[in-house]
């Protein structure tokens, strides 16, 4: 199917933000709160990725089209503060994709934990929430989904160059 990768990049986004409006955030000890939807934003970075090595730097298109269907679905504090942040983070992590210039695997794991941090502090500094304790549960949650796809991608890639 053609545009597959960018048309998940999208519905993420979009199903990512509308969850963050749905589900309640988590109370944990000391006052903090952490949002289940962050497991998900993870894949978010990594879907962004792959659709960036199908449409190129139109990726950002695809962001802006997925940021403007969210504001229509999400709430609008947390659409408003989702499409700041992935504009703020999908431009760092779109940065480091294409210009880093390494494997695939590599650019996965990199730009996800250089956007990861960017995405979270400025969300939940956005929605009234930002706290240390909190960037960094966040962060660690998306995190978990770039390294699943980060793993993945590495072995396929150790098997083809093992295959050559």
């Amino acid at each position: 199917m053609p545009f597959a990768y960018t048309i998940l990049y999208i519905a993420l986004i979009v199903f990512v933000n509308w969850t963050f409006d749905a589900v309640p955030l988590v109370d944990l000890p000391e006052g903090e709160k952490w949002p289940p939807a962050a497991v998900i934003t993870g894949l978010v970075f990594v879907a962004r990725d792959f659709a960036q090595r199908e449409i190129g730097h139109r990726v950002i298109v695809a962001m802006l089209l997925a940021g403007a269907i969210s504001y229509v679905m999400a709430g609008p504090v947390v659409a408003a503060a989702s499409v700041a942040a992935f504009l703020v983070s999908e431009f760092a992590d779109w940065c480091i994709y294409s210009f880093s210039g390494r494997k695939f695997s590599e650019r996965i794991l990199i730009s996800s934990a250089v956007s990861t941090p960017l995405d979270s502090l400025v969300f939940l500094y956005l929605i009234g929430a930002a706290s240390a304790t909190g960037v960094a549960l966040m962060t660690a949650s998306k995190m978990v989904g770039a390294f699943a796809v980060w793993w993945l991608v590495r072995r396929r890639e150790r098997i083809l160059a093992a295959s050559i």
